[in-house]
């Protein structure tokens, strides 16, 4: 039987797939409807770009399978599950070039602890127990809410083992209560230490989580109605707005609720977000890429391309040192100062809820003297939506509109 690499490769469409992936990862250029090889384009004359077809999918998968099985035949294994941890099966193998070979992997391939016939890796009997969330001692203490309907507050110490918190514990509310049945705020979770990863990954309306300290990337992701409040612990003695609080990818997909944190975001900041109101205190680059929805406020520097296919939604942006328009993507963007009394309103409001959630001493400073930092902010928002907009970005227009 001969396999894939020894077939006209062209003949299964797999030099086409590849090729279409290699395009797809180096241009990105989903969000413009310009795709050159016409994956991801409405565009009739680019679709004709892409002759692939799912078949060629599934004879690509097919031959992948294939080759593998003759490998194991080689060996004189009949399965995968016959040769994992079988690390004997192993050998380094020559880069071509002294400065290429000088790394010994030897020591990661013995199997220092196990016999010869035990398969340290195998997939019955060798897995580590994987302790439970916090979401289910969250759940546990939460009977009353679920009981009787009662409004609590829980707090416990977080750390950045425990991933996806509220999660579990927003699928319990929802089953129980729906997406919107309860109050915001109805279950207020305190957390003291560093947050794991998806910190209130699609958290739900009715539910809040404090966090006092840290936490790690995706926080909020799909976040759907809930609110996420993350600040510096009470004795902090770090600038929040100097200080990075949240990581990277925050608030990715996001349809609803609201996020304060009182310091930097990581990159990628609001990417997708559909409809979340966000307050940080700076973010890195690609922020609000593909924005679709939302408000976001940035109280502080950004990183470049920011909002890269944003096509929806607004933005509000800091710019202390004047160099803001250095790191904005101009391609789908307008960006002009504060001259509406309807979005001046909107954004001192999220600032002042920034304040009094999160106590931020550079929020607090911000408002005190508003009628000075009002005019070093920038109002964000894609071309696109300027005349489709309930409230126009100028006064002026306002008052052309009611004429």
């Amino acid at each position: 039987m001969s396999s894939a690499r020894d077939l006209g490769a062209e003949e299964f469409g797999i030099g086409t797939l590849s090729l279409v992936a290699m395009g797809c990862i180096m241009v990105r250029q989903c969000h413009s409807n310009t795709c050159p090889v016409g994956v991801c384009v409405q565009d009739e004359a680019l679709r004709k770009k892409f002759t692939g077809t799912p078949e060629k999918v599934i004879n690509l998968m097919t031959f992948i399978a294939e080759e593998v099985r003759e490998i194991l035949a080689k060996l004189g294994y009949r399965s995968l599950d016959e040769v994992i941890g079988r690390t004997e099966l192993l050998r380094q193998v020559s880069r071509g070039a002294e400065h290429l070979d000088d790394l010994d992997l030897n020591p990661i391939l013995a199997k220092v602890d196990a016999e010869d016939a035990e398969r340290r890796f195998g997939i019955e009997g060798n897995r580590n127990e994987v302790p439970d969330s916090l979401d289910a001692q969250m759940i546990a203490d939460a009977r009353p809410v679920f009981e009787r309907r009662e409004k609590m507050q829980l707090t416990y110490n977080v750390r950045n083992t425990h991933r996806a918190v509220g999660t579990r514990f927003s699928s319990e509310i929802t089953r129980l209560y729906g997406m919107k049945d309860l109050a915001d705020g109805h279950v207020h979770v305190r957390l003291r230490g560093s947050a794991g990863q998806s910190l209130g990954a699609f958290l739900c309306q009715g539910i809040t989580l404090e966090v006092f300290g840290d936490a790690n990337d995706y926080v909020g992701k799909g976040l759907s109605g809930g609110t996420i409040i993350v600040r510096p612990t009470v004795s902090s003695p770090l600038k929040s707005q100097d200080n990075s609080i949240i990581g990277n990818t925050v608030l990715y997909g996001a349809t609803s609720g609201t996020l304060h944190a009182a310091g930097q975001a990581g990159e990628r900041f609001a990417v997708r977000n559909s409809g979340a109101h966000v307050v940080v205190e700076g973010c890195g680059a690609n922020a609000c890429e593909y924005m679709t929805g939302g408000v976001a406020v940035i109280l502080g520097k950004i990183g470049g391309n920011f909002g890269a296919g944003m096509t929806g939604g607004m933005a509000f942006v800091l710019d202390e040192d004047g160099t803001f328009e250095k790191h904005i993507n101009p391609e789908s963007l307008v960006w002009q100062r504060l001259d509406s009394d309807h979005w001046e309103s909107v954004l001192k409001t999220l600032v002042q809820d920034h304040a009094d959630k999160t106590d931020s001493r550079w929020s607090h400073s911000i408002l005190e003297d508003w009628h000075i930092w009002r005019d070093k902010f920038w109002q964000i928002c894609p071309k696109e939506m300027i005349n489709r907009i309930d409230h126009p970005l100028s006064d002026k227009q306002t008052a052309v509109a009611a004429e």
